[in-house]
């Protein structure tokens, strides 16, 4: 087992390149809603997303059927998981 040992500032910054800001404000309401509330939020997005991506579909395929669509929908998201390695 590897012993623990304080990070450097540098290596902190490495980690932590790249990464948004936090948004405090948000932090602060999610803080503030019950536990089981605080995806609310997120599945909101996941929907939207899911919305704008079926309407761009249904222009590009308009010969698919809704559940024809939602396939691709599905087929799209976890390309895009495994591209930028969610997966």
């Amino acid at each position: 087992m590897t012993e623990k040992r304080t990070l450097t500032p540098e290596e902190i910054s490495k980690i932590v390149d790249g990464l948004n800001p936090i948004d405090w404000a948000q932090m602060e309401l999610l803080a503030k809603m019950p536990p089981g509330k605080r995806i609310y939020p997120s599945l909101r997005a996941s929907a939207m997303i899911r919305a704008g991506l079926r309407t761009a579909f249904k222009r590009k395929f308009p010969q698919l059927s809704l559940p024809e669509i939602n396939m691709k929908i599905m087929d799209y998201l976890i390309l895009m998981d495994k591209k930028h390695e969610h997966a």
